[in-house]
C-alpha cells in the first residue's frame, strides 16, 4: 500500500510540474501580444505567478472530480449532478481569479473580449474558454491516472502469474524428489538383505545426490557442469545394481559455466531406468549424448525398452517433464520416438532464451 501511494505522489506530482511549465510557457507567449508594452522580464514574473493562482483552482476541481470518479458506491445519477456542481464552482473561481487579481492587480488592465472591448465578471465566451481550460487539464489528470492504475495492474498481474509460475515449478520439482528417492533406497534395501559389498558405496552416492537435489537444485539456475556431474552420480548409483548395464555417457560442452535449471536433463536418465532398463528382458543400454554449443543444448538419450510397457507408466513422468519445460523454456522442442524395443528422445533448448524465465 506505502509503494501504491508512493508511486501516485510520484506521478501526479510530475504532471503538475510538467503542466505548470507547460502553461507558464503557453500564458507567457500569449501576454506578448495582450501586452505588448510590458517588457519580457516583467511578463515572465506575472505568467509565473498567475499560474500558480490557477493551480489553487484547478487541483482541487481534478482531485475532487477524481474523487466521485473512484467512488463506486455513489448513484449515476447522484454522481452527475456533484459532477456539475463542481465544475459550475470551478468555472467561477476562475473567472474570479482571472477577472478580479489578474487583470486588476497583476496586469493593472481591465479584462477585454478582444483587446478593445471590456469584459464582465461573467460572459458566455469568457466563461467558456475557462470552462474548456479546465476540461481540458482535468482530462489530463484523468489520462495520467487511468494509464498508471493500468501500469500498476499489469505490473501485478505479472507479478502475481511469475509467483504462480514459480510455486507450480517447486511442486512439480518437489515430485521428482521422494520419487527417486524412494526406488533407490528400494535398490539399497536389496543389496543390503543380500548383503551385497557394494552398499556402501551406493549409500555414499545417494548422499552426494540427495546433496545436490537438496541445495543445488534450490536454486532457480545451476552451471550445466553441475547438472551433468549429478547425472553421471546417478548413474553409477544404478549401474551397480545393474551390472549387466551397457551405458555410454558423451558430452561436449564448449560453454561449462553456462546455466541451466536444475533436475531438467536427469528426469530423462530416471524415467530411462524406471520405464526401461529395469523392466528390459534382452540387452540392457542407455545412450546418452549432450552437446552444447553457442548456448544452445541439445540432448539425446537412447535406451533399451521392457517388452510389455504398463500402460501409461511413462505417460505421468513425461507429463510433469514437459509442464517444466514449457514453463522454463517456451521455446524448446522435445521428441519421444517409441520404437519397438527402444526409446530416443530429442531435446534441443536454447538456454539463452530468457522468455519463460
Amino acid at each position: 500500500m506505502k509503494s501504491y501511494r508512493k508511486s501516485k505522489i510520484y506521478v501526479h506530482l510530475l504532471f503538475w510540474i510538467l503542466y505548470y511549465i507547460l502553461e507558464v510557457y503557453l500564458d507567457f507567449y500569449w501576454s506578448r501580444y495582450q501586452f505588448p508594452g510590458l517588457e519580457w522580464q516583467v511578463r515572465l514574473q506575472n505568467t509565473v505567478v498567475l499560474e500558480l493562482g490557477y493551480l489553487l483552482v484547478k487541483a482541487p476541481l481534478a482531485y475532487s472530480l477524481l474523487y466521485l470518479y473512484e467512488k463506486m458506491g455513489l448513484n449515476r445519477f447522484l454522481k452527475l449532478i456533484l459532477y456539475s456542481v463542481v465544475i459550475v464552482l470551478a468555472v467561477l473561481a476562475h473567472r474570479l481569479f482571472t477577472h478580479y487579481i489578474i487583470y486588476p492587480y497583476i496586469y493593472g488592465a481591465t479584462e477585454t473580449l478582444d483587446g478593445k472591448e471590456p469584459s464582465g465578471f461573467i460572459n458566455g465566451l469568457v466563461a467558456f474558454n475557462s470552462f474548456m481550460d479546465l476540461i481540458f487539464m482535468v482530462g489530463l489528470v484523468f489520462g495520467v491516472e487511468i494509464t498508471r492504475q493500468k501500469n500498476l495492474l499489469k505490473e501485478q498481474l505479472s507479478q502475481l502469474k511469475t509467483e504462480k509460475l514459480d510455486q507450480e515449478l517447486t511442486m512439480l520439482k518437489a515430485q521428482i524428489n521422494p520419487h527417486f528417492l524412494f526406488n533407490t533406497l528400494n535398490n539399497i534395501y536389496g543389496m543390503a538383505l543380500k548383503k551385497a559389498d557394494g552398499t556402501p558405496e551406493v549409500i555414499l552416492q545417494l548422499s552426494k545426490v540427495m546433496r545436490y537435489n537438496i541445495y543445488e537444485a534450490a536454486k532457480k539456475y545451476i552451471s550445466i557442469k553441475k547438472e551433468v556431474e549429478n547425472i553421471r552420480d546417478f548413474i553409477q548409483i544404478q549401474q551397480i545394481r545393474h551390472y549387466d548395464l551397457e551405458v555410454s555417457f558423451h558430452e561436449n560442452l564448449d560453454r561449462p559455466s553456462q546455466e541451466i535449471s536444475p533436475l531438467i536433463l536427469i528426469q530423462f536418465v530416471e524415467n530411462a531406468f524406471k520405464h526401461g532398463v529395469s523392466e528390459s528382458i534382452g540387452q540392457k543400454f542407455i545412450h546418452i549424448d549432450i552437446q552444447l554449443k553457442d548456448g544452445t543444448l541439445r540432448y539425446r538419450i537412447e535406451n533399451s525398452k521392457e517388452e510389455k510397457p504398463h500402460g501409461n507408466s511413462t505417460k505421468i513422468g513425461l507429463k510433469n517433464i514437459r509442464r517444466q519445460l514449457e514453463l522454463l523454456y517456451p521455446k524448446h522442442m522435445l521428441t519421444v520416438e517409441d520404437k519397438k524395443d527402444h526409446y530416443i528422445v530429442h531435446l534441443t533448448i536454447d538456454l539463452n532464451d530468457t522468455s519463460g524465465h
